[in-house]
C-alpha cells in the first residue's frame, strides 16, 4: 500500500501536467522538478538555486526527493504557474526584458528578485529607475588602450536622443555620445570578466564601436539595461508609428548570433590565415584581434540568396596558409570571404548561423546597410 510521501510525489506529478506547469515560472525551461512551496510555483533546478537567494520569501524543494506534507502539496494544488504570473506580473512595462533559460544568471535573479521580493510588478512607482526617461550614474567602464575600468559619469536621456559618458566628473562635453537608434546592450559576464558585465555597441560613421561596462549592484546594471531598452521603445514608437507593440520589442536589444574564433584570410587570398575573434551581430558579421576591443578590424555583410549571398562549406583547392581544417566560403557579390574553424563543430554551427541569415529575406532597411558596405573606404 502506498505511503503518504508517495501518494503526495504522484500528487505533485500530477500537478506538473496543469497547463503552464510544465515549464520553469521563471525562464521557461521545460520540466521543472523543483518547487517554491511558499510562492506555490514550479522552477528547474537553476533557478532553484536562485530562489535560495531570498529566502525569506521562497523555500524550495525537490519535487521528486524531497518529503512534502499534505498541506504543502494543498497549497501547491491551489496556486501554480499560471496564478503566480497572474498574481507577480500585472504591470510588467513591454519593454521589460523577460530573461529565458538561455540567459545569464544576472537577469534571471534580478527578474526574480523583482518580482517576488521587490513587486515592481505590481507597484509602478517602483519601476521608476527604468521608466522615467532618464537616469544618470556612475559605471566601471574599461579603457580602450589599456584595459582598466575606471568610474565613469553616464547618462541616459530620451529627450536628448542619446547615451552619454563623461570622462571626468566635472567635464561639461562628453567623451562619447551614443544615439538611441544606433544603441544595443547584451550581457557578456564570461566575455567581460565581470559578472555584471555589459556590452554596449553603438554605431560611429557607420562602422560598430564597443564599450564594455559593469557595476557591483546587479540590480544597478539590470535598470540600466532596461533604462535603455526603455529608451529604444518610445524611440521606435515615434520611428514606427502604429507598429505593434509584438513587432517593437525584437528590436530594442538583442543578443549575438554567434560569437567566437574563426581563422581569416584576405581579400587575394594569399595571405596567411589569421586567428581571429568574430561577432554575428544580425547581418553584421566583424571580426577583431581580442574579443574586447573597441573597434572590429573589418566587417561583412550577409546578405539573403536572393541577393547572390550564398554559404559553402570547405575552401577552395588552391587555398594555403591554413592549418585550422574545417573550412567556410561565404560569396557575396562582390568577392569571396574564407574562413577556417578549429573543429567540425564549431565549423556546423557557424555554418547554420550563416545559412539562417542567408535563407532570411533581406528587409528594406537593410539593402541601406548593405550599400553602406559597399560604399566603405
Amino acid at each position: 500500500m502506498a505511503t503518504d510521501q508517495e501518494k503526495n510525489k504522484q500528487l505533485l506529478i500530477k500537478l506538473l501536467e496543469r497547463p503552464g506547469n510544465g515549464s520553469c515560472v521563471d525562464c521557461g525551461a521545460a520540466d521543472p522538478e523543483w518547487a517554491s512551496y511558499t510562492l506555490g510555483v514550479f522552477v528547474c533546478q537553476s533557478c532553484s538555486g536562485l530562489h535560495r537567494n531570498i529566502s525569506q520569501i521562497s523555500k524550495v524543494k525537490s519535487v521528486l526527493l524531497d518529503p512534502w506534507s499534505d498541506a504543502e502539496v494543498e497549497f501547491m494544488a491551489s496556486n501554480g504557474n499560471d496564478a503566480a504570473k497572474a498574481k507577480y506580473e500585472q504591470k510588467v512595462p513591454v519593454f521589460y526584458y523577460r530573461p529565458t533559460h538561455r540567459d545569464c544568471q544576472l537577469l534571471r535573479e534580478q527578474w526574480i528578485r523583482a518580482r517576488y521580493e521587490r513587486k515592481e510588478f505590481v507597484c509602478v512607482e517602483r519601476q521608476e529607475p527604468y521608466s522615467a526617461g532618464y537616469r544618470e550614474g556612475f559605471l566601471w567602464k574599461r579603457g580602450r588602450d589599456n584595459g582598466q575600468f575606471l568610474s565613469r559619469k553616464c547618462i541616459l536621456s530620451e529627450r536628448d536622443g542619446a547615451l552619454k559618458y563623461f570622462n571626468k566628473h566635472d567635464a561639461r562635453e562628453p567623451k562619447a555620445l551614443m544615439k538611441i537608434h544606433t544603441l544595443n546592450a547584451s550581457f557578456q559576464p564570461g566575455k567581460i570578466g565581470q559578472p555584471h558585465g555589459l556590452q554596449v555597441t553603438y554605431l560611429k560613421d557607420n562602422s560598430t564601436r564597443n564599450i564594455f561596462v559593469y557595476h557591483k549592484d546587479g540590480k544597478e546594471m539590470v535598470d540600466w539595461f532596461n533604462a535603455i531598452r526603455a529608451a529604444r521603445f518610445h524611440y521606435l514608437q515615434v520611428a514606427f508609428p502604429g507598429a505593434h507593440h509584438a513587432d517593437l520589442v525584437p528590436k530594442l536589444t538583442r543578443n549575438y548570433i554567434k560569437e567566437g574564433y574563426m581563422e581569416k584570410t584576405g581579400p587575394k587570398h594569399t595571405e596567411g590565415f589569421k586567428k581571429r575573434w568574430f561577432t554575428m551581430d544580425d547581418r553584421r558579421l566583424m571580426y577583431f584581434k581580442d574579443p574586447l576591443d573597441a573597434y572590429a578590424r573589418g566587417e561583412v555583410f550577409i546578405g539573403s540568396k536572393e541577393n547572390s549571398y550564398t554559404v559553402l562549406p570547405g575552401l577552395p583547392p588552391s587555398t594555403q596558409g591554413y592549418h585550422w581544417q574545417f573550412g567556410i566560403t561565404i560569396v557575396t557579390p562582390d568577392r569571396k570571404f574564407l574562413f577556417t574553424c578549429e573543429t567540425e563543430e564549431e565549423q556546423q554551427d557557424w555554418m547554420a548561423a550563416f545559412q539562417g541569415l542567408v535563407n532570411r529575406p533581406m528587409m528594406p532597411q537593410e539593402y541601406a546597410v548593405e550599400a553602406h558596405f559597399k560604399h566603405k573606404p
